[in-house]
């Protein structure tokens, strides 16, 4: 269900043509979303557990440079260097967009 709802608004911003890297990547976006980011930051950016960060609302720019920070080994934690390595800095910027987009609770 996270990934219908990812690819729509992906596809809304592709023909707003508010994000030209949604129309280069989408699938790969979505895939990064709904099943690298999901199980632990939650499927709408509330994270289950206390101890993992909600990313709903956050401000884009914040968790772009977050996930450079992960990448460049300035910000520590295991499983975010190595999915943060997987990332081209067009999946970091439209993660941080979709999750910014998401209202926080």
């Amino acid at each position: 269900m996270m990934k219908v709802a990812v690819r729509a608004w992906l596809v809304a911003l592709t023909l707003l043509g508010g994000w030209p890297a949604a129309a280069q990547q989408p699938n790969g976006v979505v895939d990064l979303i709904a099943e690298a980011c999901a199980p632990c930051h939650g499927e709408e950016g509330i994270a289950k557990s206390i101890d993992v960060p909600n990313l709903a609302g956050q401000h884009n720019i914040y968790l772009y440079n977050q996930l450079h920070a992960f990448r460049s080994k300035k910000r520590q934690h295991k499983d975010m260097l190595y999915m943060s390595r997987q990332m081209t800095d067009d999946e970091m910027r439209a993660i941080a967009d979709y999750y910014a987009s998401l209202p926080p609770r």
